[in-house]
């Protein structure tokens, strides 16, 4: 049986403030640091080790990555980071605070940007916010790189780095953990579990709480649950 393990990054200090944090590498908060690591305990307690842990490159999901490797004292690992496993991008609402933005716009415009598959405003390419003016994203071609996304962007950034890379490791019966973000998961549980989008909408993964997914030798689920 192969074993793949998603968690979505313990709370982060925007998460606190409740802003639009998107591609913004913002750090956890306390809170978040105690998640990640109860999150490590539950893993080790239950008998589970990685062959490869893969994350985001935004801090949040490393740390949170790490702080899991280190409660379960497994360093026997491979560490693999990319940005298509970021969360999505939020265009020009990264950092404003999600209820001025609602009283603003309205809930149900804010809902649809949130949680659908509209995508919120765009940025501009001299805008400071947009990955293409951030040193952590020099060697990627900044055609590459989103000025907004809406869920359906996430989802096909996610699924293909899915398809192209993780695919061929669970194949190889390797034991894969994940650790990102709220929507990049949400993409990606609709891409395993082939949810319809109305599903999508309401789903909600919870903050430093392993999700379990066990699979037959063709990567069909036999079983999910969370820890």
């Amino acid at each position: 049986m192969i074993k793949l393990v998603l968690v979505r990054h313990g709370k982060s200090v925007w998460n606190k403030d409740n802003k639009f944090t998107g591609w913004t590498d913002v750090n956890l908060s306390e809170e978040g640091i105690e998640e990640a690591k109860e999150a490590g305990k539950k893993l080790y307690n239950a008998g589970f080790n990685f062959d490869i842990v893969y994350t985001s490159v935004l801090k949040r999901a490393i740390d949170t990555a790490n702080l899991i490797i280190e409660e379960m004292h497994d360093n026997d690992l491979i560490i693999k980071r990319s940005y298509k496993l970021n969360e999505r991008h939020y265009g020009a609402l990264q950092g404003l605070n999600k209820q001025d933005t609602m009283d603003k716009y309205g809930e149900e415009q804010v809902k649809l940007w949130r949680r659908g598959f509209v995508m919120p405003p765009k940025l501009t390419m001299d805008d400071p916010r947009f990955p293409g003016n951030d040193p952590l994203y020099k060697d990627i071609d900044k055609t590459l790189l989103p000025l907004s996304e809406s869920l359906k962007e996430t989802i096909e950034r996610v699924s293909s780095y899915f398809e192209e890379e993780i695919k061929k490791e669970l194949l190889n019966k390797k034991s894969i953990m994940i650790v990102a973000h709220g929507n990049s998961l949400r993409g990606l549980v609709k891409y395993i579990e082939n949810l319809s989008d109305e599903d999508v909408m309401n789903l909600e993964i919870p903050t430093g709480k392993p999700l379990i997914y066990e699979l037959d030798d063709e990567l069909k689920i036999i079983n999910h649950y969370y820890l």
